[in-house]
């Protein structure tokens, strides 16, 4: 565990629909290793071109934000208190998903807003934060780019990400930026390809601790029961 630059908590599926998703983006996250994409009829482009943005992360929704580890802070002990946490959060129902365009890329999401979701997002974004480093400032620029609003400017003051508490979006990335045209026909594709494994309901009883190697690649370090 002492090896990763940077953790995070994220859903990690299980089963046909985990399958699924790692074998369309290359890089299965529980094995630790590269596996051949699938060849789609109809996609814009080359797969592992469409694909190459969110690869190392595999496929997974975040729940916290990949961090450094705070000085004073190791491995040891965020594995520690990420098992404590989840020991006290119940498992959360999805009743459905669906594939969809969000703006230049495709993602999984819930058809509907899950409250229960957001909360364990919340929660799981706080508890862990004193393990978390402060960004450095090319990391606040990176950020910056994309042209925060004001809450969301505060929720990276504060929380060292923008997309967190009522910002937070729970998603299940499948693509890099496209253009418009390509990231529609990218949705039906991927859509018709997941549907007879997108689960209904999808019930989310875990979180996973994720470690990111030397070469940016995200591993599963543990994978913690929703118990509480």
């Amino acid at each position: 565990m002492d090896g990763f630059k940077r953790f995070g908590l994220y859903v990690v599926p299980e089963g046909a629909f985990y399958r699924a998703g790692a074998d369309w983006l290359g890089w299965d996250s529980v094995a630790g290793a590269a596996v051949a994409q699938p060849d789609l009829p109809g996609l814009p482009g080359a797969v592992a071109e469409i694909t190459a943005t969110p690869r190392k992360y595999g496929f997974h929704g975040t729940v916290k934000p990949p961090f450094r580890l705070a000085e004073g802070t190791d491995a040891k002990g965020l594995d520690a208190a990420a098992r404590a946490f989840c020991a006290t959060r119940a498992p959360v129902t999805i009743p459905a998903l669906e594939t969809r365009r969000l703006g230049g890329f495709i993602a999984v999401v819930p058809a509907e807003p899950s409250e229960a979701l957001a909360g364990l997002a919340a929660a799981t974004v706080e508890a862990l934060d004193p393990f978390r480093a402060p960004p450095s400032e090319a990391e606040l620029a990176r950020r910056r780019k994309a042209g925060l609003s004001d809450r969301q400017e505060a929720l990276l003051a504060r929380w060292g990400y923008p997309y967190v508490m009522e910002e937070f979006r729970f998603h299940l990335t499948l693509t890099g930026k496209l253009p418009r045209t390509d990231a529609e026909a990218t949705r039906d594709i991927l859509a018709a390809h997941l549907a007879p494994v997108l689960p209904a309901p999808f019930v989310i009883d875990s979180l996973c601790l994720m470690g990111e190697d030397v070469e940016g690649m995200f591993h599963l370090v543990h994978r913690y029961t929703l118990s509480g």
